[in-house]
């Protein structure tokens, strides 16, 4: 009981249900390994008995807790304050304001960000805690509007070095906002990799979160570039012509996109770039974005700078270089101070690349822009770890639990954060992340976006099937992410796919951050309960096999348990989503169209039953759809047309309520290929692949520019809004 009781105390859950009306124990050896990484140690009687004292006497006669949460429709419970406390708040602004007497309304009333309040009681005992004023909601999406939904790696253009870039991106949305009349472009991931090679091609196992990743960069786009001369303006045009070699390769030679061998040819470039000294007007900017990114930018660039040397693992560096405020460290980086600040330069480029893609999109008339991805967590391995150590739980892996659909549960190699450190630190690494990835957002989306309530945690060495889920604090996540939201101005969109526990939706949406809503996942499983936990699961685990990003559902079958699960009508959607057809490791729609998703599973093997079971079940799937589509007019040109049913699907979109639908751009053009096959590694180029028409033929920027295919279907949504 003393060990169930501790694990409460540090938000353990000690029991899980993988499947309605069941409930499993979490092993013992568990929660005392999840409350190890929270430096608590509870192995024997005597130990729990410790630390039960130990908690009594310090978080359990705290004044405040680690951090306040105040916003308008909620003030803080500080009725534990002894009586004649007096609190006192210095100001983010650098004011201070004398309350008196405890009042939680008066804290409400402060100015929104990000605070310090302080407790006194008449006995002397003083407390200071950081105080997070927060509005109540995220800023909401200005209007109903549709955009393109698109990894920025597979999008060529005719002068890309080997995959899509920044100046890519930016033509995109100048040309879409432009021509189609778009509100937006969502992107994967650009945070910065984990260097190889091998680099992992997956977006959503980054080294760094904080900073994007400089193999975005349009290395013509930088100023520096014209200023080239000599033996290094021969070199840069050398460089141009084999990146202009291997973008053939990709686009006419059949090869894959090659990530390694970009970087290659940009990173000796950069090189080239970072010896021609700086205008006055550019130095001026470049130091003003150092001073405005401080410690964190330091920190990454020098774990950039260490692992030129010592490789990308951190903990494999020697011992003096494990700690980023040792004396070797700070030994090192003074000796690799330009090594430090080429990593800082690159950074302070891709910043500005990403800036100026915003501008062109806004300048389009897109009332959003670019839409960002928050991947839900970082390599161990990697520059965030090693700088923020305190703030992640070692030893740890989050994953998802067993439940219908996965009995062996999932774990994605990814450290969770600690809630506790979170709190201690008035969450400041999740204030940093999110202010860096909404400098140059219109929106951003929040990958397992459940992860802000709790994750489940594997211990090292273990199975996922003995882990446990971990809480964090949702009403300070949220508070956070709604401040720093609305101090950018952008919307928030959670990937709220799969396994959602009751009430989270509804929490999310009252904080106004939309959810994701896929077409062939929107089937009222639950008996109409919109946030019933059956609903969910039959939209298998948002994370499956393969890991996080990923987003899969069963397919619906005569005798299976989707049989009964009715269509929704476009009416009973939530309007508070984001709506698209499919995702990015999803089938894309012509290939569930045309059995090209069930026939490429089959040949590697992936199928869950005999093929003849799996095709009839697609079969069935899809003429439930067509039917549907055709019963509401929605098909006029008749079944058997594959352009026209990427149409009907679409349609069906416009006719829901959804704040933003979101096209996946490979669908705009016929590619039958998924961008990520869950369930693969070797087997299928995942992370890898261009964008490509139904012969997959790949696509420029420029193809799909003129593509009549495109036009006609963006036709469909750019008149729905009329």
């Amino acid at each position: 009981m003393g060990r169930a009781r501790l694990a409460r105390l540090h938000g353990i859950a000690t029991s899980y249900a993988p499947s309605p009306g069941k409930s499993v124990q979490t092993a013992d050896d568990t929660v005392v390994a999840v409350l190890a990484a929270l430096g608590v140690d509870a192995s024997t009687p005597h130990a729990v008995r410790t630390a039960l004292a130990a908690y009594e006497d310090g978080a359990g006669r705290a004044l405040l807790p680690r951090t306040v949460v105040a916003r308008p429709d909620r003030p803080p419970d500080l009725t534990g304050l002894p009586e004649g406390t007096v609190l006192r708040v210095e100001t983010e602004g650098g004011g201070t304001a004398d309350l008196g007497a405890p009042d939680p309304a008066a804290l409400t009333r402060l100015p929104l960000g990000i605070h310090v309040l302080e407790a006194r009681t008449l006995g002397g005992r003083t407390a200071r805690a950081p105080l997070i004023v927060a509005p109540d909601r995220v800023p909401a999406p200005p209007g109903r509007s549709h955009g393109f939904l698109v990894q920025l790696y597979s999008l060529l253009s005719r002068r890309s070095w080997g995959m899509g870039d920044l100046g890519d991106l930016a033509d995109l949305a100048a040309w879409s906002g432009r021509a189609l009349g778009t509100g937006f472009v969502q992107l994967n991931p650009l945070h910065a990799a984990v260097p190889g090679p091998p680099t992992d091609p997956s977006p959503y196992r980054p080294s760094s979160r904080r900073f994007p990743d400089p193999v975005h960069l349009r290395i013509e786009h930088i100023p520096e570039y014209a200023d080239l001369a000599g033996t290094a303006r021969l070199r840069a045009d050398e460089l141009a012509a084999r990146a202009h070699a291997l973008r053939s390769e990709v686009l006419e030679g059949g090869a894959l996109i090659d990530r390694d061998a970009v970087w290659a040819l940009k990173r000796e470039a950069l090189e080239l770039l970072w010896a021609v000294p700086l205008s006055p007007g550019r130095r001026a900017a470049y130091c003003d974005f150092l001073a405005e990114q401080g410690q964190a930018l330091e920190d990454h660039a020098t774990w950039c700078a260490i692992a030129e040397r010592h490789g990308p693992d951190w903990r494999g560096w020697p011992d003096g270089l494990r700690d980023p405020r040792s004396p070797g460290t700070a030994r090192l980086r003074h000796r690799l101070l330009d090594r430090i600040d080429f990593h800082c330069r690159l950074a302070w480029l891709t910043d500005q690349q990403l800036a100026a893609a915003q501008r062109a999109a806004r300048d389009a008339g897109m009332a959003i822009g670019l839409v960002h991805d928050l991947a839900v967590g970082v390599h161990p391995s990697g520059a965030d770890t090693w700088a923020q150590q305190d703030a992640f739980a070692a030893g740890m892996s989050i994953g998802a639990p067993p439940d219908a659909f996965n009995a062996r549960g999932q774990d994605w190699g990814l450290p969770p954060w600690r809630p506790d450190a979170l709190a201690a630190a008035g969450y400041a690494p999740y204030r940093e992340l999110l202010r860096g990835l909404l400098r140059h957002a219109g929106a951003l989306r929040i990958d397992h976006v459940m992860g802000l309530f709790r994750l489940w945690w594997v211990p090292e060495g273990r199975p996922p099937t003995e882990g446990a889920y971990v809480r964090y604090d949702a009403e300070a996540m949220l508070s956070v992410l709604a401040l720093e939201a609305q101090r950018a101005g952008a919307a928030v969109i959670g990937e709220d796919l799969g396994t959602v526990e009751p009430g989270v939706r509804d929490a999310l949406a009252a904080r106004g951050v939309l959810g994701t809503s896929v077409l062939w996942f929107e089937r009222d499983y639950g008996g109409g309960e919109r946030d019933a936990a059956p609903r969910a699961e039959a939209a298998e685990a948002a994370e499956a096999a393969d890991g996080p990003g990923a987003a899969r559902a069963p397919e619906v079958v005569p005798d299976g348990p989707g049989a009964a699960a009715r269509i929704l009508a476009p009416g009973e959607w939530r309007s508070g989503c984001l709506a698209t057809v499919t995702t990015h490791d999803l089938p894309t729609t012509a290939a569930r169209l045309t059995g090209a998703d069930v026939a490429l599973r089959e040949r590697l093997g992936l199928l869950a039953g005999p093929p003849e079971r799996e095709r009839s079940r697609a079969t069935y799937e899809l003429a439930e759809w067509m039917g549907e589509l055709v019963r509401r007019g929605l098909l006029p040109e008749g079944q058997g047309d594959e352009e026209a049913a990427v149409k009907a699907v679409h349609r069906f979109l416009l006719r829901t309520p959804a704040r933003m639908v979101g096209v996946w751009l490979p669908d705009a053009v016929g590619d039958r290929r998924p961008e990520n096959l869950p369930g693969t590694w070797d087997e299928y180029p995942n992370w890898r692949l261009p964008i490509a028409g139904p012969d997959g033929r790949p696509h420029t920027l420029e193809e799909l520019a003129a593509s009549p295919r495109l036009h006609a279907l963006m036709r469909e949504l750019s008149d729905g809004y009329r």
